[in-house]
């Protein structure tokens, strides 16, 4: 399809808001004005991309009531770039616009205002556990999410070595020699596959503990 083709609905929609509309005004795919109301900018493209947002971005230095404007496709890779470039230009103080072509619908996903970010603090209080139950810096950055390891790998590390060391034992002697305080819930999840319960609260290394005990797991 073209850009042109998006021009009509969101032509008669803003018209619809009281909006007088025109095309190609200088740089500006679509401006719209009503009254003493800030001018209304929409760019058009078939798919989003980065060239749209920066196009977008230029246009915040003539007004603030900036949106971008996409055809509505079909499918879960559209759908998540949707979400994925609703939260961008949320963050950019864009708008968002898509158009459902086999009816003309407009949907406004976003409008233009300023970012106002709502802190997660279950998710920064995590990040600092993490941070600081880490011992050294084992990975390296950019790294792919397979393989990393955590500080829960870690103390799954101390576990399967003291289990190497005195054969299988039960939960509070490895809590207190690996110095792992979850160490029983920690061997009974068994998320790596290397332990192994021999009998109540007693946990012993399987043949996947034992090779990677031997191989040298990285710390």
């Amino acid at each position: 399809m073209q850009e042109t083709e998006l021009y009509p609905p969101i032509k008669s929609f803003l018209e619809g808001q009281g909006y007088e509309v025109k095309s190609e005004i200088g740089p500006v795919d679509v401006m719209a004005l009503r009254g003493d109301d800030p001018p209304i900018i929409v760019e058009l493209k078939t798919g989003f991309s980065l060239s749209l947002v920066h196009q977008a971005v230029a246009r915040l230095k003539v007004t603030d009531a900036v949106y971008i404007a996409v055809p509505r496709k079909t499918g879960a890779a559209f759908w998540s770039s949707l979400k994925n470039m609703k939260m961008l230009c949320r963050r950019l103080g864009i708008g968002l616009i898509t158009v459902r072509m086999k009816d003309e619908l407009v949907e406004i996903h976003c409008d233009p205002a300023p970012y106002q970010p709502r802190k997660q603090a279950k998710r920064r209080d995590a990040l600092l556990r993490e941070f600081a139950k880490r011992n050294g810096d084992p990975n390296e950055g950019g790294s792919t999410r397979a393989g990393l390891v955590t500080a829960y790998r870690q103390d799954a590390i101390k576990c399967a070595e003291v289990l190497s060391e005195h054969g299988a034992s039960k939960g509070a002697f490895v809590a207190c020699t690996a110095d792992v305080k979850h160490a029983t819930r920690l061997m009974a999840d068994n998320h790596y596959g290397w332990f192994e319960r021999v009998e109540r609260g007693v946990y012993g290394l399987t043949a996947t503990g034992l090779q990677a005990i031997e191989v040298g797991v990285k710390r």
